[in-house]
């Protein structure tokens, strides 16, 4: 929409929204736009080796003892420890809500009726279109009956259930936990409240006075932490230290690509250290780099030991037919011993 491109104003940058539907109940529809409320600036530190080259993740297969590419991961449901039971992606499909561009408004309820604890995540709603009329009079009447309308919604293939609200005319969402996320005082076995004697609550109250302030200091809300941490970071970026730069050979194809020209690198290298190739005057060529030698034989060490798995379970599977055999063999003969060793069956004598 033409409201999703970017617009300065006063300097900053018009905040982007990510969805955009309708507020739907009755007859009534008021197109609205989603915005996250919560702004996630928390300084995050990514893993990396001594030489600054970013850490890749894997998915090894400890039977196997190998890594497995994407198509050969399927999903599975734990019903027990190391059993499993396998979902399809064509089912997981299947579960998918209808996509719609709808906030199925369904009921109305008391705001303060809703534990704060059921709030997980918030995003402004604010008007979608041109005409804000019918926004306006849905914020302000939810807001002056202290009302929370509850409804559901599908984002990016999954269904939410939210509480929207009203505060100084602007219309806010917020999405729900479900009742069994919760845990009750019951669940963690905290003690049975007690009745305090009259002498210790009023020591608590006027020690509760001293500390009481008109309104919320937001300097309170100041991830102290993050500023530490940045300004250590900016203090070894002036100074140079420990500052690293990922080497150009660490940034490695997506897996299961393979690098033709990383392949034929390695191959001219290894053909080279061993000094099998040579130039059209019949010269050797010059040997390999230590960093090509040492890739080549970190390669061929792993070829070798895979090879060393297969000759082992070759020889493992041998072992068990080779037995399973012998034990047909030895059942066969004993059957056949047990038959021969067996009285034959006598005749019936004719009557006189």
């Amino acid at each position: 929409m033409a409201d999703n491109d970017e617009r300065e104003d006063e300097g900053e940058a018009r905040a982007r929204p990510f969805w955009s539907g309708t507020i739907t109940f009755g007859l009534v529809s008021i197109p609205v736009e989603l915005f996250p409320a919560n702004r996630s600036e928390r300084v995050s530190l990514r893993m990396v080796s001594e030489d600054g080259a970013p850490l890749a993740r894997r998915y090894f297969c400890p039977s196997e003892e190998r890594e497995l590419d994407w198509d050969e991961i399927v999903r599975g449901y734990e019903i027990a420890k190391d059993e499993f039971v396998v979902v399809t992606d064509e089912e997981l499909e299947r579960l998918e809500p209808e996509k719609t561009r709808d906030i199925d408004l369904r009921r109305f309820v008391n705001a303060a009726d809703i534990d704060p604890m059921y709030f997980e995540r918030a995003y402004y709603l604010t008007p979608g279109g041109n005409s804000t009329k019918a926004y306006r009079l849905l914020a302000r009447t939810m807001e002056q009956t202290e009302r929370a309308g509850i409804a559901t919604f599908v984002m990016r293939g999954k269904e939410y259930l939210i509480a929207i609200l009203a505060e100084n005319g602007i219309m806010r969402a917020e999405t729900l936990r479900f009742a069994d996320e919760l845990r009750s005082p019951d669940d963690i076995g905290l003690p049975a409240p007690i009745k305090p004697k009259a002498a210790a609550v009023k020591a608590i109250e006027k020690s509760l006075t001293k500390l009481v302030e008109k309104q919320l200091d937001e300097d309170e809300l100041t991830d102290r932490a993050s500023a530490q941490l940045l300004k250590i970071v900016a203090r070894k970026q002036r100074s140079g230290k420990d500052v690293v730069d990922a080497p150009e050979e660490a940034v490695e194809p997506a897996a299961g690509v393979i690098d033709l020209m990383e392949a034929l690198k390695r191959s001219l290298a290894g053909n080279a250290s061993s000094g099998s190739v040579t130039g059209k005057t019949g010269s050797k060529a010059k040997p390999a780099k230590a960093d090509s030698a040492k890739s080549a034989k970190k390669k061929n060490a792993g070829k070798v030991a895979k090879t060393d798995r297969a000759k082992k379970t070759a020889k493992s599977t041998k072992s068990a037919r080779t037995a399973k055999t012998a034990k047909t063999a030895k059942t066969a003969k004993t059957a056949k011993t047990a038959k021969s060793s067996k009285p034959a069956a006598r005749k019936p004598r004719k009557s006189a």
